[in-house]
């Protein structure tokens, strides 16, 4: 079941996807009060039909975990081989683990039910409006030894070789490459990367670094490229150059940039 509401000068479309009907029913009314141009769907099935309609103009999608026929998780790695807007993820379960999963799978934001409607639609204004503007935009091409990496057509490749990364992982791996030698603390990250508006724990950083360093390291990179500062964050270890280089990773002196 699929319903649209809120038709309105806002240049924000939230996909809505929640299977109680008082809930949904109630979270269209005040979004769509709010200025939104809303597209609510029951279940996992047709939330992605949705997605595959009109993925290109949403601006960001509140999805429920337990769904009919495909459940939140599900859709979420759906939405993300193909879609990077942002995801606020609805569950009744709080738990560590839940939140690192759906995060791990490219969630943006994670509320627990029952929650106030009030920070619910705070944390919407916040998701929209931080989606709307733009990024610092780097080079069109960032060469890292023998790594480029193509912000605007969101590409990395390892000497001609394509790594398929999730979209925070290329969040990452874009901020890291923008400054190589800086020390990039945990909370630079989630704000660069998640957003600063976004409540979520720092171990996160940790996961996502962990499967970009494993990407990197089987597309022949050495996994020290991203190395860690103890007590501090990560830092990129590749010098700059013009052109790709095919042979060694050029990892800047240790002499240079003594970890602390």
């Amino acid at each position: 079941m699929a319903e649209t509401a809120g038709e309105s000068n806002e240049v924000a479309t939230i996909l809505l996807v929640e299977d109680d009907p008082t809930l949904r029913s109630t979270l269209v009314f005040n979004l769509s009060r709010d200025g939104y141009t809303i597209h609510a769907a029951a279940d996992g099935p047709t939330a992605l039909d949705i997605v595959s309609r009109i993925g290109e103009n949403i601006d960001l999608a509140i999805l429920d975990v337990l769904l009919p026929g495909l459940n939140g998780f599900q859709v979420l790695r759906a939405i993300r081989r193909d879609f990077d807007f942002p995801v606020l993820i609805l569950s009744a379960r709080g738990e560590e683990q839940d939140r690192i999963d759906g995060l791990e799978l490219g969630a943006d934001d994670y509320v627990v039910k029952p929650f106030a409607l009030r920070e619910l639609l705070a944390r919407v204004r916040a998701a929209v409006r931080r989606n709307a503007i733009p990024s610092r935009k780097p080079p069109s091409v960032l060469y890292r030894g023998a790594l480029a990496v193509e912000p605007d057509r969101r590409r990395a490749t390892v000497r001609g070789r394509e790594l398929q990364l999730r979209p925070k992982e290329f969040g990452l791996l874009v901020a890291l490459a923008r400054e190589p030698g800086r020390v990039f603390q945990r909370q630079e990250l989630l704000d660069d990367v998640w957003g600063s508006d976004v409540y979520i724990d720092e171990r996160t950083v940790d996961v996502h670094i962990s499967w970009l360093r494993g990407k990197l390291s089987d597309a022949g990179m050495d996994p020290d490229c991203i190395r860690t500062v103890y007590g501090a964050g990560y830092r990129f270890m590749i010098q700059a150059t013009d052109e790709p280089h095919t042979s060694g990773s050029n990892l800047i002196p240790a002499s240079v940039t003594q970890d602390e």
